[in-house]
């Protein structure tokens, strides 16, 4: 029994060893986008995305029902991968008109925090697939959702560690009380009221 679970160890840990390698040998790119939100760097390599940052270097736009917000392309590589170029499409909907978002396709994840079968990768990606535009879901709600109704603050803490926000929408958790509650650790808290109502304008629009 000891011998086969030290064969077990030596495999896991070889396995995470490999899985490493990997990841270290991915040819990242960055786009960066200028968008109502302020400027918004994608980093990705040919396998799918690995980050969005939201720098917050302006204040957001004001929001019009009428006019359609825009998202472009301010910098980027002499090459962009497939699925780079499907994430920032998925963006430039986004922001201009939100409800078209359900039909195009996500650009792949190629990020740690989303690969395997970990409570935090699993509560993203419920999240991704059953809280759509326009919804909302509470923290307690969407731990019961990802199958453990006591993991709330683990649920908090998956949000905070969510490489990819906008494409997996974190900003659509909320407290059970009905306040926004945190983004992007409290520094973004005016960006997720913001997101809120942009997804709730352009429905209603």
């Amino acid at each position: 029994m000891v011998h086969r679970y030290c064969m077990a160890s030596e495999e896991f840990i070889q396995g995470n060893e490999m899985k490493k390698q990997r990841e270290s040998q991915c040819t990242q790119k960055t786009i960066s986008l200028l968008s109502p939100l302020g400027t918004i760097q994608v980093s990705g390599c040919e396998n799918g995305v690995h980050t969005i940052q939201i720098l917050m270097d302006v204040a957001p736009a004001e929001r019009s029902v009428k006019a359609p917000m825009s998202c472009v392309v301010n910098d980027s590589p002499a090459e962009m991968s497939p699925e780079l170029q499907r994430c920032v499409e998925w963006l430039q909907a986004y922001f201009s008109e939100p409800q078209t978002t359900g039909s195009l396709p996500l650009p792949a994840f190629h990020h740690p925090t989303l690969q395997g079968d970990a409570f935090t990768s699993r509560v993203l990606q419920v999240l991704l697939r059953d809280v759509k535009l326009g919804d909302t879901v509470s923290y307690k709600r969407l731990a019961e959702m990802a199958g453990n109704p006591k993991a709330v603050r683990a649920v908090g803490g998956a949000m905070r560690r969510n490489p990819v926000p906008l494409l997996i929408p974190c900003h659509r958790v909320i407290s059970s009380s009905g306040q926004s509650g945190p983004y992007m650790s409290g520094k973004g808290d005016h960006l997720k009221q913001w997101l809120l109502t942009h997804e709730s304008q352009r429905l209603e629009g």
